[in-house]
């Protein structure tokens, strides 16, 4: 019962709360694996055609909890490699509400100098949503709100990215993923519920320490309007080209960990693990949250595979 009232109340804040304007967009601790879903310039940024599937699982526990799923995919284009293209998909679903976003991405990258590269990034696409409003438990028989659920209304959307990088040594990007401020609910209705813009900036920087260890800081940091700031802060190590392990903090809200290994050329898979520092992380019925991830990249005849294992 207590499960059910503590979702409750996640679902009214987030969602159905007049005029509301809290962080709607997924939320991922391995940020750094995952940046076509919020940059649409990194579109063709690995050199090859690199493709990602995660999987997040937050406050495993607690009935209703946020799950989501990504997959994205992206490569460079032409013999110049200039234009980059990706697509992503984010499936996400928290009680009663499913959301999937779809975004098809386009970039452009100017070499600024021997090894420094700008890239713009542009995308465009859409949103759908289902609302199982049948299902709550109404406290007021005849509710007039919980009569009818909404099934895959669509909502269109585009956003802008810029992406600047060394070869291999650092990135900076600035994003903007939505820029259209959508309401999901009828301006006569009580509840009503609005998408804010988001921006994203985001950091990191690859540190050779030895000859088999490199150490990589990275920041990404999100605001919105009538929502926090949030940020999160990584330090991931890669051992030998192949074991990457670290940890991260997300700012008043939770400490992960976070393990990686590149199981070939092709191949890499990740795990995180997030505890909550805020009361909800204190209560029996969270477990923490869970990210797992997988990505899959192809190599072409120009570059063979890539000379050591990248960050970013």
């Amino acid at each position: 019962m207590k499960n059910k009232i503590l979702l409750l109340l996640i679902v009214i804040s987030s969602t159905f709360c007049v005029d509301s304007y809290a962080q709607q967009e997924s939320q991922y601790t391995q940020y750094m694996y995952n940046t076509l879903s919020f940059n649409p310039a990194y579109a063709g940024q690995r050199d090859v055609l690199s493709v990602v599937g995660l999987h997040r699982s937050q406050w495993v526990g607690l009935d209703g909890a946020p799950r989501t799923q990504t997959l994205t995919l992206h490569s460079p284009i032409g013999m110049s490699e200039k234009i980059g293209l990706g697509l992503s998909i984010v499936n996400d679903e928290i009680g009663p509400t499913h959301e999937t976003n779809f975004d098809l991405a386009f970039s452009y990258k100017l070499q600024l100098s021997e090894n420094n590269y700008l890239s713009f990034g542009l995308k465009a696409g859409g949103h759908l949503l289902d609302v199982a409003l049948t299902e709550l438990n109404a406290q007021t028989s005849g509710d007039v709100l919980l009569q009818n659920d909404i099934i895959n209304r669509f909502s269109p959307n585009f956003g802008v990215g810029l992406y600047l990088r060394h070869a291999d040594k650092w990135y900076l990007g600035l994003s903007v993923p939505n820029f259209l401020e959508t309401k999901h609910f009828d301006s006569a209705s009580i509840s009503e519920a609005k998408e804010r813009m988001h921006f994203y900036l985001m950091g990191g920087y690859v540190f050779d320490l030895s000859d088999t260890v490199k150490f990589k800081p990275a920041v990404l940091v999100k605001a919105v309007k009538g929502a926090p700031l949030s940020a999160d802060i990584t330090g991931n190590f890669l051992l030998f080209d192949k074991l990457t392990l670290g940890a991260a903090y997300r700012w008043d809200a939770a400490f992960s960990g976070l393990a990686g290994f590149q199981i070939s050329d092709k191949l890499m898979i990740g795990f995180a693990y997030d505890r909550e520092t805020t009361d909800l992380g204190n209560t029996q019925f969270n477990d923490g949250s869970y990210e797992v991830f997988l990505r899959f990249e192809l190599f072409n005849n120009k570059i063979g595979r890539l000379v050591s294992p990248r960050f970013f």
